[in-house]
């Protein structure tokens, strides 16, 4: 837990982000599954990228998923992008959006990227079907 103030701050508003964006039951797992190894991580990633880059007024979360998407299909980290697929549609985008931007990622970051992410992203929205 942050000793500094600022620290503490940042933590509390990255955790109200980190769950507006992601959703209460992927935090709490992630969460609970804290260790001693991976709770520096933790702490990191809720005080600077939720509570500083994800809690900016510069940006919507609706653009700042779209970067993010853009971001994670380019480098290939798909279970991040599997992640942030459906954190997109908590905060508004529809999967017409999502396809937008994985189109663009085929035009800047090449086909190949853009394939093996319309995949990550198929099965992404696939189970956020109701019945799926």
């Amino acid at each position: 837990m942050p000793s500094d103030p600022d620290d503490q701050r940042r933590s509390d508003q990255g955790m109200a982000a980190r769950r507006a964006v992601l959703g209460d039951p992927h935090v709490d797992r992630a969460t609970a599954a804290t260790t001693g190894f991976t709770a520096d991580f933790q702490d990191l990633i809720t005080r600077y990228a939720w509570g500083e880059i994800w809690s900016r007024p510069g940006l919507d979360r609706r653009t700042r998923s779209c970067i993010t998407l853009a971001m994670l299909a380019t480098l290939g980290h798909d279970e991040e992008l599997a992640m942030h697929v459906r954190a997109a549609l908590r905060v508004g985008l529809g999967p017409d959006e999502i396809k937008e931007v994985l189109l663009q990622v085929a035009v800047y970051a090449g086909v190949p990227a853009a394939n093996r992410a319309f995949k990550v992203a198929q099965r992404a929205l696939d189970d956020t079907q109701p019945g799926a």
